[in-house]
């Protein structure tokens, strides 16, 4: 069973991108780790954009969960686990539609993640996986899945996930030419 699927079998919105490169599934799933593989400038805009209204009104002495901490990025993802070369994933447990996106951290995510099921929150699962191909290919494929805990989490999250999803999709995209870029780079 795909890691995805153990910790978030049930689950009302998917996205999922791919891409085809040269190079070992091992290379591929070990470059989504490296550093600075997620600081795409692109992602970063977006981020800045979405949490502005929030930092300006924390700027002016308004309540803002995001004032004193930094932007949002692949750090806020929770490690569940890695299948050998098949599979990494990553979790997050939130209220995303709020302006600071209501993150909730567990003290031990492979173990508390898939059983969390606080009210009126948000579960996501981000993996990255490697499908073998002829001929020395792989396709890198990115899936994400999130699971609403209630009615109120799904009337929530729901326009809220048709509004992000175009960008998602992009970020998601540009995410998996710059691992397959960081791979190819590491092995001229």
């Amino acid at each position: 069973m795909q890691l995805i699927n153990h910790y978030l079998p049930v689950f009302q919105f998917r996205e999922r991108h791919a891409i085809v490169v040269t190079a070992s599934a091992k290379q591929l799933l070990d470059a989504v780790l490296l550093p600075n593989v997620m600081d795409d400038p692109w992602t970063k805009k977006f981020i800045w954009l979405r949490e502005l209204p929030d930092r300006v009104l924390g700027s002016l002495g308004a309540s803002s969960g995001l004032h004193s901490r930094p932007a949002f990025g692949f750090e806020d993802f929770m490690p569940l686990g890695r299948d050998k070369d098949c599979e990494l994933a990553f979790g997050l447990l939130g209220r995303f539609w709020q302006s600071d996106y209501g993150l909730v951290r567990v003290s031990d995510p492979p173990a508390q993640f898939a059983q969390y099921e606080e009210a009126h929150l948000a579960k996501l699962v981000l993996n990255f996986s490697v499908e073998v191909l002829a001929k020395g290919r792989c396709r890198l494929m990115t899936e994400t899945h999130v699971h609403c805990t209630d009615a109120r989490a799904l009337r929530k999250f729901t326009p809220y996930w048709w509004l992000i999803r175009p960008v998602s999709g992009l970020i998601r995209r540009r995410l998996l030419r710059r691992i397959c870029d960081k791979t190819i780079s590491a092995n001229l």
